[in-house]
């Protein structure tokens, strides 16, 4: 009986339709979740390298270790800013794949036809391989596969090292510019800045060790976002 019924059944263009927008709107609310709580990172560890900054100022005795601090937290900055912006890449294709669907589900309708694209499967497949999307994303493209939009595809997840390469070994210069544009206000009397309100929760006269557990806490965020 299943067999009769899966040769007569045809599948609904328009229920195929609504189905594909929906779930790029999950992976795109999905995204502005994560683009959010990145931001709010940001904002933290911005925080973390001004109250750095200013207990070395306070405390010379501290100026060394709390100057490491600076470095340490701008690398976590930047690794921030570089997934945030990955990730709004990553939203802004994902919008233009629902473009894409939409114009070949109304070819479709007018022609009577849908022809696979190349253009949308390459998307796709790139939008698969975020650890942040997997799932979602390859129920849109098995969506995509069963409407003719796409071909047959499989994309494998990429690596935390290719998403992220290279930010164990920032360029000093990259950090330098990051510390610069928080830090101006910490500048030498002549080009000394307003004073500026720093965030609360401060770090200060934090030992060793809890420095430690608080830099574990800011990349535990940051990688809970990938999972």
């Amino acid at each position: 009986m299943e067999t009769i019924r899966s040769i007569f059944w045809k599948p609904d263009p328009e229920a195929q339709k609504r189905k594909c927008n929906a779930l790029v709107r999950q992976n795109v609310r999905k995204l502005d979740r994560d683009i959010q709580q990145l931001k709010a990172l940001e904002a933290k560890t911005k925080g973390f390298i001004q109250q750095a900054a200013k207990r070395g100022q306070r405390n010379p005795s501290q100026a060394k270790q709390a100057a490491q601090e600076t470095r340490i937290f701008a690398r976590e900055l930047i690794r921030v800013r570089k997934q945030n912006a990955r990730l709004a890449t990553s939203k802004a294709q994902l919008q233009s794949v629902q473009m894409q669907v939409n114009e070949a589900f109304s070819v479709r309708k007018i022609e009577g036809s849908i022809r696979a694209s190349t253009g949308i499967m390459k998307d796709v497949n790139s939008l698969v391989r975020l650890p942040e999307l997997t799932g979602t994303m390859r129920e849109l493209s098995q969506e995509l596969v069963k409407a003719g939009i796409i071909e047959e595809m499989v994309g494998d997840s990429l690596p935390d090292s290719e998403l992220l390469e290279g930010e164990d070994e920032e360029a000093e210069a990259e950090v330098d510019k990051v510390l610069g544009e928080i830090l101006k206000d910490r500048l030498p009397p002549t080009a000394q800045q307003p004073e500026v309100e720093l965030p609360a929760q401060p770090v200060e006269d934090l030992e060793d060790e809890e420095q430690e557990q608080m830099i574990a806490q800011m990349r535990g965020r940051l990688e809970a976002l990938k999972s």
